[in-house]
């Protein structure tokens, strides 16, 4: 008899009113509240009723735009944001088991300051943090931290990374690989045992067990030792957005989930192929790397629904919108198919960005969820505490540690 195939795994992507310019004027949207705790736990808190693994929250260093790589000074948008990581710690406590990974853009920030977050972060929720790492090669962002001068072509400034010189992207994901190296040896700089506590003896720490990690690279130099505690998990999970060759690399070589956006089914089993290649060649083809796709979703329970409620949305906003990631327009039972047919193709998961904020996020936990738990392909229940556990992901060890 043949073994059922694993529960998929699910994530949301939470962005502003969703992930459509004109969902902040639909009757249900809560523009007023962006800025607000209450808005993003409630919705974290919806997600986590669906049993979802985790959620994505959205964060850039410039304004939004319908450009990709500047400004478009548009005032019929939504523009401005609040601190990902801060809103992940903020949702953290009156949630219980969902997964919390803000995103980080890593070109612009430090390591050390970004391990002791995420660090935080996780002992905060009591081990459900990770952090997604984001390369930039924008002008604009460059110009916001103003550290060192944008790569260029031609002399001039560039926008998008699609833009940049062969060199100067690979440049960029060096550096990430780097970061994310960074990372890892902090949270593995303290042992699990460092902390004594001993009232008694006045002991508090054991020295020994805090180690420097020496990690000199071409952009960063970093001594170490962190100055937060190892975390619950050891080391909160990384993800990554991948759609080219170099991300799929970063991916395999330092991430433990990747965001891949293919365009059917053949193309989502390349894209596996791809990154599990890179991943051998990393020397980690016994690690498990999550392989999420990509969808931008319109979900309504009636047929035709979605669509006519994403036409009225395009023509509130002047143009058809268009994504990075394959567009789902129908009913729940009609994305499961899909869903389904994406884990044949090698893909672990799916991360749903909702076309409109709370109306997809609700359709997805009280619509597409009980149509995978009919389907048996979906848990029914939390079974783990922790983000690693929801994903199945082992808690390493410390590095330093003595064995």
């Amino acid at each position: 008899m043949p073994l059922s195939p694993p529960h998929l795994h699910l994530a949301v992507a939470l962005d502003g009113a969703g992930w459509h310019p004109a969902a902040w004027r639909e009757p249900a949207a809560r523009p007023a509240e962006l800025f607000t705790a209450r808005y993003w736990t409630d919705l974290v808190a919806e997600a986590e009723r669906g049993l979802l693994d985790f959620v994505t929250i959205e964060d850039s260093l410039s304004l939004q735009s319908s450009h990709p790589g500047r400004p478009d000074g548009r005032t019929d948008r939504i523009r401005g944001r609040l601190d990902a990581v801060l809103i992940a710690a903020r949702v953290a406590p009156p949630t219980r088991h969902i997964g919390l990974v803000p995103t980080a853009i890593v070109t612009h920030t430090e390591p050390f300051h970004l391990s002791k977050a995420v660090a935080t972060l996780d002992h905060v929720s009591r081990g459900r943090a990770g952090i997604r790492v984001k390369v930039s090669g924008r002008a604009d962002e460059f110009a916001h931290v103003g550290r060192r001068t944008a790569p260029t072509v031609s002399g001039a400034p560039t926008g998008p990374a699609a833009a940049l010189t062969a060199a100067a992207v690979e440049k960029l994901f060096a550096e990430a690989r780097d970061y994310v190296e960074v990372l890892s040896r902090l949270w593995d700089s303290w042992d699990d045992d460092a902390e004594i506590r001993d009232v008694a003896t006045g002991r508090f720490i054991d020295r020994a067990k805090l180690h420097y990690i020496d990690f000199e690279g071409a952009e960063f130099s970093v001594k170490g030792p962190s100055i937060t505690p190892r975390s619950p998990q050891g080391r909160p999970p990384v993800a990554a957005p991948a759609h080219d060759t170099l991300p799929y690399e970063l991916v395999a070589t330092s991430a433990d989930i990747g965001f891949v956006t293919p365009r059917d089914t053949d193309d989502a089993r390349a894209i596996v192929a791809r990154i599990r290649h890179a991943r051998a060649a990393a020397g980690r083809a016994e690690d498990t790397v999550h392989i999420f796709g990509d969808l931008l979703v319109y979900l309504d329970d009636a047929p035709g629904a979605a669509a006519d409620r994403r036409a009225r949305l395009d023509e509130r906003a002047g143009a058809a919108h268009t994504s990075d990631a394959p567009v789902f327009t129908g009913t729940p039972a009609e994305l499961a198919d899909l869903l389904q047919q994406g884990q044949r193709a090698g893909l672990t998961g799916f991360r749903l960005r909702p076309a409109a904020l709370p109306h997809d996020l609700e359709r997805i936990t009280r619509a597409l969820v009980p149509e995978l738990h009919r389907r048996g392909a979906f848990r029914t229940a939390y079974r783990a505490d922790t983000l690693r556990g929801h994903l199945g992901l082992p808690r390493p060890a410390g590095r330093y540690a003595a064995a």
